[in-house]
């Protein structure tokens, strides 16, 4: 990893106290706080601890969205490398992730009786492959050598010395207004992505989904650094995007569980899965409902 020999941006380039950290300050505390999230679950994730998988997860999706904010600033000749290893690690834990999801349906009590047989036992090899698999990933060496490189590439990385090289001579952009304006421009493309949110198929639902998860993130994550993220109407941003999110991925949960129990029907000729889970149509119809009306309350406070 290239170093600059440069002190980290955190020790230098402060606005006011008023306006908060400038912007490459800004991203490197929210990526090195993801980079921690990351080994501080790492053990127990290795041990199939469902908690620790999903919040490892968390940090890194929290971390892609915040690369993805700030864009013009992080990436560069680095990233893309770095991008490729995240997936990676990230295919492992999206399969066990989802495995889990499934495994706590079968257990609910509305598909208990169900699924019992073919349908769960399917569910739960395929879980435990999964899991397998998982943890072989996070105690390979090239998971050490990917969050070394992140880490590194956080602290000291080649945009840090491009950031560096630009506010010599120009003052950089203030904190809050950077970030309001992202804020704004994701709001905005994520209520033009949700139009006709009735119609949209599975992959579309899916995408609005992710972006709904990555604003939410990024509010969360600006909480505390700049002052437009105490505002109400980002509050009432927040709350929508997060029941937007939850909606959808209510959703895709449903349709998943739906798909597996047929999978696992074709794969050992029975019975058990060509129908639909109890309640399906209700239920899906339900969820439906409740991302439109998320979707239209985000649009009511992006508007307000």
């Amino acid at each position: 990893m290239r170093r600059t020999g440069r002190a980290p941006v955190s020790s230098r380039g402060k606005l006011s106290a008023a306006a908060g950290p400038d912007c490459a300050t800004a991203f490197q505390g929210i990526a090195l706080e993801c980079v921690a999230g990351i080994r501080a679950y790492h053990r127990r994730a290795c041990a199939g601890d469902v908690e620790a998988v999903h919040q490892v997860r968390i940090a890194i999706t929290r971390l892609r969205a915040a690369v993805l904010f700030f864009e013009p600033i992080a990436v560069d000749t680095e990233w893309p490398s770095l991008k490729k290893e995240i997936i990676w690690l990230n295919d492992a834990l999206g399969a066990v992730r989802d495995d889990d999801v499934m495994a706590a349906h079968v257990r609910r009590k509305p598909y208990r009786a169900w699924s019992r047989g073919v349908i769960g036992e399917h569910i739960a090899e395929r879980r435990r492959r999964d899991h397998r698999r998982l943890a072989s990933c996070l105690r390979a060496v090239r998971f050490q050598n990917l969050i070394a490189a992140l880490s590194g590439w956080v602290r000291h990385g080649r945009w840090l010395a491009r950031w560096e090289r630009a506010v010599r001579y120009v003052p950089p952009e203030p904190m809050h207004i950077y970030g309001e304006r992202e804020l704004n421009r994701w709001c905005k493309r994520l209520i033009r992505k949700g139009r006709h949110l009735e119609t949209l198929g599975a992959s579309r639902r899916h995408r609005l989904r992710i972006r709904a998860k990555r604003l939410r993130y990024m509010l969360e994550a600006l909480t505390g650094i700049v002052t437009i993220c105490g505002h109400e109407k980002y509050r009432r941003l927040y709350r929508s995007a997060r029941r937007l999110q939850s909606a959808l991925g209510d959703l895709r949960d449903l349709d998943r569980f739906a798909d597996l129990a047929a999978q696992a029907s074709v794969a050992d000729d029975s019975e058990q899965g060509k129908s639909r889970p109890p309640g399906y149509r209700r239920n899906k119809e339900k969820l439906l409902r409740a991302a439109i009306e998320a979707y239209h309350s985000f649009k009511q406070a992006e508007a307000g």
